[in-house]
């Protein structure tokens, strides 16, 4: 028994080791309610509780992701249109090898764009691992893989991996409340907004033509909240979603800055071409667990293989 309480010693003291870190934040909701039935569009049920961003990954999120893995931007997670375009919000700096990435003034609190499919992937990865190539999406070392090749890798997500949202996850979180909890009648609300009603441009980020919308990709927060208590689900910018709508396709949901209301619609989804990345599309993460900042999980696996060594050495008769 005495080398289990060694263990649970070390655990402890690592715990409070990488709790000091933090450098990147990543704010999430709880979404409960597992097991609820599908909308009658055939999406939205899940059978496990999760945790869903608040927001669109941000600009300065997604820097911190530069910072520590973009030195030679290998992959290409940098686009140059992040800079060079009045939308884009990150700057590059130096040389192969050595860049480095500063947030645009004003732009720290808008969601990342420019990002593919595969960039979304990467950043989740290493979230997970630290590593972009290793997690819930394991790409070995291709920029850009066979679409249908790449799923979740099971065990990195019930370990508390992080994914880009499932379109179901991502259905959910949008568009969901329990009757018993003043949903509407199906459970399911048409717009984002916990609401069937169509949205003012102050309520979402989207071509509404009131004269209250920003005409442009608006700081994270900027919608009313859904009944889980996400914002920018409708507008602001498309999110990818991990569903393979094809060969050739990943899922995409919510409309932009630009759309028509129905786009903000549960009833429409589209589909493209993972590699593409575009001035109106960014991403969400999710996760079955909160989700802590990269180094931590590295510390912990360690703290966590030296606790296990401990029992080792003094016998498996000590338990």
């Amino acid at each position: 028994m005495k080398s289990l309480k060694v263990s649970f010693y070390l655990l402890s003291i690592c715990a409070l080791a990488t709790s000091a870190s933090g450098a990147i934040n990543i704010d999430t909701v709880l979404v409960g309610d597992a097991g609820n039935a599908n909308d009658s569009t055939g999406y939205g049920g899940v059978s496990y509780d999760y945790h869903v961003g608040t927001y669109e990954v941000t600009n300065s999120q997604y820097v911190s992701f530069l910072n520590a893995t973009g030195a030679s931007n290998t992959h290409g997670v940098f686009n140059a249109s992040m800079e060079s375009d009045s939308r884009g919000g990150i700057q590059q700096d130096g040389v192969s090898g050595s860049f480095s990435y500063n947030v645009k003034a004003g732009f720290g609190d808008k969601p990342v764009n420019f990002v593919s499919f595969w960039d979304a992937a990467r950043f989740t990865n290493w979230l997970t691992s630290g590593d972009t190539e290793v997690g819930v999406y394991n790409l070995g070392g291709v920029t850009s893989p066979t679409n249908a090749d790449i799923t979740r890798d099971a065990t990195a997500w019930a370990a508390g991996g992080v994914a880009i949202a499932s379109e179901d996850e991502w259905y959910k979180a949008a568009y969901y409340q329990p009757v018993a909890a003043g949903g509407d009648a199906d459970s399911y609300w048409l717009y984002p907004t916990a609401s069937n009603s169509v949205p003012s441009g102050a309520e979402a980020n989207y071509n509404a033509n009131d004269g209250n919308e920003p005409d442009t990709i608006a700081d994270v927060g900027y919608s009313d909240a859904s009944y889980y208590g996400t914002f920018d689900q409708g507008g602001n910018v498309w999110e990818w979603n991990d569903a393979i709508v094809s060969t050739s396709a990943r899922g995409l949901r919510g409309g932009s800055f630009d759309s028509t209301d129905a786009l903000l619609q549960s009833s429409d989804r589209y589909g493209l071409n993972p590699i593409n990345e575009f001035d109106f599309i960014g991403f969400r993460v999710s996760s079955l667990a909160p989700i802590p900042e990269p180094s931590a999980y590295a510390a912990i696996l360690g703290c966590l293989a030296l606790a296990i060594a401990t029992v080792r050495r003094k016998g498996r008769g000590t338990l």
